[in-house]
């Protein structure tokens, strides 16, 4: 994932970027134009927290715990 898709994902800016995984405006402003795995998971965790899929799943997780 390039580091600009990233961004226009969490908001379009570094700042919402930033807020939406919990680091600071420099963290984001020093990525690289390539993301690592590590922070490509971070933006696609903040993603799914996002669009309320975390919840989503959780909530699918229960219902098979209680059916079985």
């Amino acid at each position: 994932m390039k580091k600009t898709e990233a961004i226009e994902l969490l908001g379009g800016s570094v700042t919402a970027a930033a807020a939406a995984i919990g680091v600071s405006y420099q963290a984001v402003n020093q990525w690289p134009e390539d993301l690592p795995a590590r922070i490509e998971d971070r933006v696609l965790a903040a993603l799914a927290r996002q669009r309320g899929l975390v919840a989503s799943i959780r909530a699918s997780k229960r219902k098979l715990k209680e059916a079985a």
